[in-house]
């Protein structure tokens, strides 16, 4: 069973000509049962299907990383 990715939001990455961040939200993307997790991918090509990079995160961790995210701002 492969995980169903819904795209919540692309955001023009600053920088490029061409390039996205795209945040999604990917339901079971370990396999069957495994938890939904939160979905950073970076495309320099503008593919927001096909990222270069990701990263997944558990859904618990949301606020934190978002909190720290703004320490950083």
């Amino acid at each position: 069973m492969s995980s169903a990715v819904t795209i919540m939001k692309e955001i023009p990455l600053d920088g490029t000509k061409k390039g996205i961040i795209s945040i999604s939200k990917v339901d079971e993307p370990y396999g069957e049962g495994s938890d939904s997790v939160a979905s950073i991918g970076i495309s320099l090509s503008g593919d927001a299907k096909n990222p270069e990079w990701k990263v997944h995160l558990p859904m618990g961790n949301i606020d934190a990383v978002i909190e720290a995210l703004k320490s950083i701002k």
